[in-house]
């Protein structure tokens, strides 16, 4: 028996599905819209997810991006009245198992149910180490790097355990993403994944927001709030930036770990918590433990089973692989065609020491898509130092090193080649007489060279 949830617009399928895969003997849960099947979704794990594609509030491509991110193990079937092709295919490459179209061929789609539950079965069996995708995909964490992949076969360990973990790693590693995949291989990833950043708080109010208040006890308080260890019970809270925790707070997170229980603020009470603690820093605790500004038991007590994340710079290799998922990522959202990044691009991303880590790439990847008006990602709209000169001048291509796996000398031609053509063009105003001036090219070569590049130069001839 599997648990099944069916999220479709029209009554008629929903009532027809709910029929059929009860007999079958699964436990079947309906949503007649995308935001209705991630509420549901929120609330239980389902095995099979039957999504169509095309509704009013929240399709089906929401539904599948949701379970995808929340509950991975998660298979998703789409449905769609229309055959599409295309709908399809984008579906499976946003990690839908498998499409089916109505009206429904029954033997079909009882067909395609046991293929997605039987690959459920293999899944399960398969050790959780082995669980690395090898497209560079764990969970929502993209590496290829062996520095990562060593910490992919430690989360499922560490889920397993009941001790507390701390994440060490320079701001923007990922440390809040590789706490999430630890709560989703727990025995807690049913429970609540609540989490808050230490340092973002004013001093003021943190200790109202971990512990909650009764009503009265301070001015303001016109109700009694609960607070985020209590939210958190059953499940496991993610505090970042511990090392911020100012240390008349550390006595009562101590308590917490030690103890299970805290006092809310104007409370007599004790409040009983079951909770795992995930604290993540980006400072030096043991150096802060040694000055006095962090407590010695605590800090022992958190970093019971300790996982580093490297920066970006020690894992180089993963900056094309992270440079495409964003790129694709936010041609979506801007519904930009961007097919690539030039060679001469990543020569760049990757000769950048990225001090903001994998979030500054990001960041760079979506400005280059906001900027670009070609189909390839050029140096120019990267905007990277490390491509920049006094006077803001290009450096020499012919300077550039060549990476450990090679490079395409064409495509770099290419691209340099296309970069002097657009620039003439724009300070010709799209004059293509001038651009070919500026450039030292006939007429007829300058129009050759804009076809070979596929660059469409509208203006003057």
């Amino acid at each position: 028996m599997a648990e099944i949830l069916v999220v479709d617009d029209e009554k008629s399928i929903r009532e027809f599905l709910e029929i059929m895969l009860t007999k079958e003997g699964h436990a079947v849960s309906l949503a007649s819209s995308g935001e209705e099947a991630i509420a549901l979704c929120g609330k239980k794990t389902f095995d099979i997810v039957l999504a169509d594609i095309k509704m009013p509030q929240g399709d089906g491509h929401s539904v599948l991006r949701h379970v995808k991110k929340t509950h991975p193990e998660t298979t998703v079937i789409m449905i769609t009245a229309f055959g599409s092709l295309e709908s399809a295919v984008e579906a499976m490459r946003e990690g839908a198992f498998d499409y089916i179209s109505k009206p429904f061929n029954v033997s079909e789609l009882k067909a395609l149910l046991k293929s997605a539950l039987e690959k459920r079965r293999l899944d399960q069996k398969r050790h959780p180490e082995e669980r690395f995708v090898e497209d560079g995909r764990y969970d929502n964490i993209i590496s290829t790097s062996p520095e990562m992949q060593k910490i992919f076969t430690l989360i499922p360990r560490a889920a397993g355990a009941k001790s507390n973990i701390l994440i060490i790693g320079e701001s923007g590693t990922g440390k809040e993403l590789v706490a999430r995949a630890i709560h989703r291989r727990s025995a807690r990833k049913e429970k609540p994944f609540v989490t808050i950043n230490c340092g973002g708080i004013p001093e003021t109010l943190l200790e109202s927001e971990l512990f909650g208040y009764k009503r009265g006890s301070f001015t303001g308080a016109t109700t009694t709030k609960k607070g985020l260890f209590e939210a958190a019970s059953e499940g496991t809270i993610f505090l970042d930036e511990i090392g911020d925790l100012p240390l008349a707070l550390q006595v009562k997170v101590l308590r917490v770990v030690q103890e299970k229980t805290f006092t809310p603020l104007g409370d007599t009470q004790e409040v009983n918590v079951d909770v795992r603690i995930i604290s993540a820093t980006n400072q030096n605790l043991e150096q802060k433990v040694i000055e006095q500004q962090f407590r010695e038991d605590l800090y022992y007590r958190l970093n019971v089973i300790q996982i580093r994340i490297p920066p970006l710079r020690e894992r180089s290799m993963d900056i094309p692989l992270l440079a495409q998922h964003f790129l694709e990522k936010y041609c979506r959202e801007m519904g930009k065609e961007i097919k690539q990044i030039s060679v001469y691009a990543l020569a760049a991303l990757r000769s950048y020491h990225f001090p903001g880590n994998v979030r500054e790439l990001e960041n760079i990847i979506e400005r280059g898509v906001a900027l670009e008006t070609s189909n390839i990602i050029l140096p120019e709209s990267l905007a990277l130092a490390a491509y920049k000169q006094q006077g803001n001048k290009d450096v020499n291509p012919l300077t550039m090193d060549i990476p450990p796996e090679g490079i395409d000398l064409d495509d770099i031609i290419n691209n340099v080649e296309r970069n002097l053509l657009l620039k003439a063009l724009e300070r010709s105003r799209g004059v293509k007489k001038k651009a070919a001036e500026l450039l030292n090219l006939s007429f007829r070569s300058l129009r050759y060279r804009l076809e070979k590049l596929g660059i469409d130069a509208p203006g003057e001839e």
